[in-house]
Protein backbone atom coordinates (compact mmCIF):
# COMPACT_ATOMS: atom_id res chain seq x y z
CA UNK A 1 0.00 0.00 0.00
CA UNK A 2 1.68 3.13 -1.10
CA UNK A 3 2.01 6.61 1.50
CA UNK A 4 -1.20 8.09 -0.73
CA UNK A 5 -2.80 4.73 0.04
CA UNK A 6 -2.75 4.50 3.38
CA UNK A 7 -3.86 8.37 3.79
CA UNK A 8 -6.45 8.01 1.59
CA UNK A 9 -7.53 5.04 3.81
CA UNK A 10 -6.88 6.86 7.06
CA UNK A 11 -9.25 9.82 5.98
CA UNK A 12 -12.24 7.60 5.19
CA UNK A 13 -12.41 6.60 8.59
CA UNK A 14 -14.74 8.18 10.77
CA UNK A 15 -13.51 10.96 13.34
CA UNK A 16 -13.40 8.54 15.83
CA UNK A 17 -11.27 6.10 14.67
CA UNK A 18 -9.02 8.31 12.75
CA UNK A 19 -7.81 9.81 16.45
CA UNK A 20 -7.44 6.20 17.47
CA UNK A 21 -5.52 5.62 14.66
CA UNK A 22 -3.18 8.58 15.70
CA UNK A 23 -3.09 7.77 19.33
CA UNK A 24 -1.69 4.63 18.02
CA UNK A 25 1.03 6.33 15.81
CA UNK A 26 1.91 8.55 18.46
CA UNK A 27 2.28 5.44 21.22
CA UNK A 28 4.52 3.55 18.76
CA UNK A 29 6.60 6.51 17.91
CA UNK A 30 7.28 6.58 21.34
CA UNK A 31 8.00 3.11 22.15
CA UNK A 32 10.40 2.44 19.31
CA UNK A 33 11.87 5.80 19.84
CA UNK A 34 15.87 5.18 20.30
CA UNK A 35 18.48 6.72 22.00
CA UNK A 36 20.95 8.53 19.52
CA UNK A 37 23.10 6.14 18.58
CA UNK A 38 26.71 6.70 20.54
CA UNK A 39 29.16 8.71 19.12
CA UNK A 40 32.21 6.65 17.45
CA UNK A 41 34.79 5.58 20.23
CA UNK A 42 37.63 7.67 20.89
CA UNK A 43 40.61 5.12 20.11
CA UNK A 44 42.71 4.56 23.08
CA UNK A 45 46.55 4.26 22.53
CA UNK A 46 46.58 1.30 26.05
CA UNK A 47 50.03 0.41 25.43
CA UNK A 48 50.84 4.29 26.25
CA UNK A 49 48.29 4.75 28.73
CA UNK A 50 49.34 5.47 32.11
CA UNK A 51 46.52 3.47 33.60
CA UNK A 52 47.58 0.00 31.91
CA UNK A 53 50.49 -1.16 34.15
CA UNK A 54 49.95 1.72 37.11
CA UNK A 55 50.70 -0.94 39.54
CA UNK A 56 53.41 -2.32 37.81
CA UNK A 57 56.01 -1.28 40.27
CA UNK A 58 54.33 -1.66 43.60
CA UNK A 59 56.70 -3.94 45.77
CA UNK A 60 54.04 -4.38 48.53
CA UNK A 61 51.52 -6.12 46.41
CA UNK A 62 53.17 -9.19 46.50
CA UNK A 63 51.83 -12.35 44.75
CA UNK A 64 48.52 -12.04 42.56
CA UNK A 65 47.65 -15.52 42.96
CA UNK A 66 45.10 -14.90 46.04
CA UNK A 67 43.42 -12.49 43.52
CA UNK A 68 43.44 -15.34 40.99
CA UNK A 69 42.19 -17.84 43.57
CA UNK A 70 39.36 -15.35 44.57
CA UNK A 71 37.83 -14.39 41.31
CA UNK A 72 37.55 -18.38 40.51
CA UNK A 73 35.84 -19.25 44.00
CA UNK A 74 33.69 -16.01 43.50
CA UNK A 75 32.80 -16.76 39.56
CA UNK A 76 32.03 -20.57 39.70
CA UNK A 77 29.47 -20.31 42.37
CA UNK A 78 26.24 -20.90 40.74
CA UNK A 79 23.12 -18.30 41.41
CA UNK A 80 20.77 -21.00 43.80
Amino acid sequence: MTNQEVLSEFLSLPADAQSQVVSLIAFLKQKYTYAEPHSPSLKVDLVNDPFVGMWRDRQDLGSTTWVRNLRQSEWSKTNG
